[in-house]
């Protein structure tokens, strides 16, 4: 039985592409209550490029996500990480993450993308997972998974209370010009 979906093998033809904002998004998953409940939530993203190139290893992905876009679907909540305990969007109204390489490891189905994310000011390396990438005239899709841990970015209150990991979908839509 397939838990995943396939990925699409396609890659977008080389140039300059604008992420869409209204068109893309980050979306996440993490715990609570000493990982008795589930929360959900998303951010907004601001803005950001694509530079696709030939090899697509060379390739260069910036992408800017707006702090105080944060929402779970629960006020006190989101408030509460809103304020400089944790994320502080009037500190950091922007996280950022701008791309190192883009590669498919030996017996892996799935390309890699590894960069750099800045949260608070601290900059980590991550690596994103490349589920789906759909690409048609002008315009591509992509899809990208990661587990991302709090405390690396100094986000350290509320330990136990609050997950430290958090499971990120992002979802782009990019457009060529």
């Amino acid at each position: 039985m397939q838990t995943e979906a396939p990925v699409i093998a396609t890659t977008p033809q080389p140039g300059h592409y604008d992420i869409d904002p209204g068109r893309s998004r980050v979306t996440f998953a993490t715990r609570h209550l000493f990982g008795l409940g589930r929360v959900k939530g998303s951010f907004a993203i601001r803005g950001g490029t694509v530079d696709a190139a030939d090899p697509i290893a060379a390739s260069v992905i910036c992408a800017e996500i707006e702090t105080a876009s944060f929402r779970t679907r629960n006020r006190q909540r989101d408030q509460s990480v809103l304020s400089p305990r944790f994320l502080d969007p009037a500190g950091h109204p922007v996280m950022t993450f701008r791309s190192d390489r883009i590669e498919t490891a030996p017996g892996q189905q799935r390309p890699v993308l590894t960069g750099t994310l800045t949260v608070r000011g601290t900059a980590r390396p991550v690596t994103l997972t490349v589920t789906r990438c759909e690409v048609s005239r002008g315009s591509f899709t992509a899809r990208a998974t990661a587990r991302i841990d709090r405390t690396e970015f100094g986000i350290t209150a509320a330990r136990g209370v609050a997950a430290r990991y958090l499971d990120l979908t992002l979802e782009i839509q990019c457009t060529r010009n």
